[in-house]
């Protein structure tokens, strides 16, 4: 296929706009021009990147802004193309003067402080497809076609219970699983099926508020209980069930608290356990990041302690591969409990989707899913240690945090008091987003954030670090 456009640009390194901005910005002023018209197929990222004289992942980044704000579109295996439809015909720039007078932001987002997405461009994606064309060639049509168990592949179902047993400590079998389209609906399905109108269920706060709405929607009323650098607060539960003596359900994420990432202590959990059998709540554990952690010893979840009597517990297969596998699990060791779940599965989506959780089922027993694993630990702990040299570089004197021992996000805390309302708008009219406090809690003086580092490249973090260093103030 001949590709005759080329390039011309001066890079300029001493440019406060990063270099994979100024190539994509060459490259979108060439198609307003017209240059580049609609259809015209770009250089493969290897020729541009020689052709620059720079590293190919910075030509990389420039593509997938390129590719996010659609100016160009990619095909599998034929390469990049300039979209039929483009976003916008006004003139424009990823910095400067230009870029923060324009009014409407849409599409001009180039830079995400997301709250812990894994990177895509790491994720075992040809595996996953070739695995999956295997199963579908493999199986008959009416094994594929047909309905299956509302509560999963039941192969599939015997091979998470044996992982969550061997690298969890957990004691299940099948029957105590149910398999979901993400945590998500985990986390849906528990509360319609444990929570009735008016029960009390205690949270953390900050907290994950999409799995609040879930609880709210079931009919929860919600108690938000404070955290602290072990985690939530033992003696404000304590005061809470002595003041509610009917309190349901308690949802939290122990294994690395969202959104501060603190790990809930050895002591506390265990009194977690103490008051759940005492006052008959059911513990909701969200363990939405288990398999990244960076330290010498996992942690294990609280559903693995064999005195624990009542627990709901929510996985997610998600960030092991891709954000958008959405094969979740929601395990329990309440039979009439998992029966409720079954029922309410069937009514609002009959069963999953058997293919891929086969594909899925393939890739864990041809030993893909563990060598990825290993692979992704280590990939996000350099990319967690580059991140904090950035925070050391940029913040040190203007925010607190603490290194996290796995998960894919540091929380930040400014040392002064910030209006992230402005922040957050004037860094949206540069192009990068960030989550305010009020995303995590209701609670007005949190003045933290949560800063997702795993799908960023290493010129993101520091564009974006460095960006938000110049809006926060050192101690006076």
């Amino acid at each position: 296929m001949l590709r005759p456009w080329k390039i011309e640009i001066q890079l300029d390194a001493q440019s406060e706009k990063a270099i994979y901005l100024q190539i994509a910005d060459v490259i979108i002023q060439d198609i307003q021009t017209g240059r580049l018209k609609a259809g015209d197929a770009l250089p493969g990222s290897r020729q541009l990147a020689a052709d620059l004289g720079v590293n190919r992942n910075t030509v990389v980044d420039a593509l997938n802004v390129l590719i996010n704000e659609g100016w160009i579109e990619a095909m599998p295996r034929k390469g990049a193309f300039v979209a039929d439809v483009l976003p916008t015909t006004t003139p424009h720039s990823h910095s400067g003067k230009q870029a923060i007078s324009q009014p409407e932001t849409k599409g001009l987002i180039h830079l995400y402080f997301d709250d812990g997405f894994p990177d895509s461009k790491i994720a075992p994606m040809t595996e996953l497809a070739r695995a999956y064309r295997k199963i579908f060639n493999q199986k008959a049509r009416w094994q594929l076609m047909g309905y299956n168990s509302e509560l999963g592949d039941e192969s599939f179902r015997k091979v998470v219970a044996q992982m969550l047993n061997h690298q969890r400590g957990m004691q299940i079998t099948a029957n105590n699983i149910c398999i979901t389209r993400g945590s998500q609906m985990a986390t849906y399905l528990a509360a319609h099926c444990l929570l009735q109108a008016g029960d009390k269920v205690i949270v953390e706060n900050p907290g994950y508020r999409p799995a609040w709405k879930a609880l709210e929607n079931a009919g929860a009323q919600l108690i938000p209980i404070a955290v602290d650098e072990e985690g939530i607060v033992i003696e404000d539960v304590i005061t809470c069930l002595q003041s509610h003596p009917h309190i349901k359900a308690m949802y939290i994420t122990p294994h690395h608290q969202y959104p501060t990432t603190v790990t809930l202590s050895l002591q506390r959990r265990q009194a977690l356990i103490r008051l759940s059998n005492e006052y008959g709540f059911t513990i909701v554990e969200d363990d939405y990041d288990n398999e990244f952690h960076f330290g010498y010893r996992p942690v294990l979840p609280l559903a693995s302690f064999p005195e624990l009597r009542n627990y709901a517990y929510i996985g997610t297969m998600s960030k092991v591969v891709a954000p958008a596998l959405r094969i979740g699990y929601l395990v329990s060791n309440d039979p009439a409990f998992m029966q409720r779940v079954a029922g309410l599965r069937k009514i609002i989506d009959v069963q999953g989707d058997a293919m891929m959780e086969q594909a899925v089922l393939e890739l864990i027993s041809d030993g893909t899913i563990k060598k990825h694993i290993r692979k992704a630990t280590l990939f996000y702990k350099n990319k967690r240690d580059k991140t904090l040299q950035l925070l050391e570089k940029y913040l040190k004197g203007k925010a607190n945090y603490e290194v996290p021992e796995g998960g894919l996000a540091f929380w930040i805390e400014p040392v002064a008091n910030i209006n992230w309302q402005t922040v957050a708008a004037e860094l949206l009219a540069k192009g990068i987003k960030i989550n305010t406090p009020d995303n995590y809690s209701d609670n007005p003086h949190l003045n933290g954030f949560r800063f997702g580092y795993g799908a960023l490249s290493e010129i993101q973090l520091e564009e974006g670090i460095s960006a938000l260093a110049a809006y926060l103030p050192g101690k006076e």
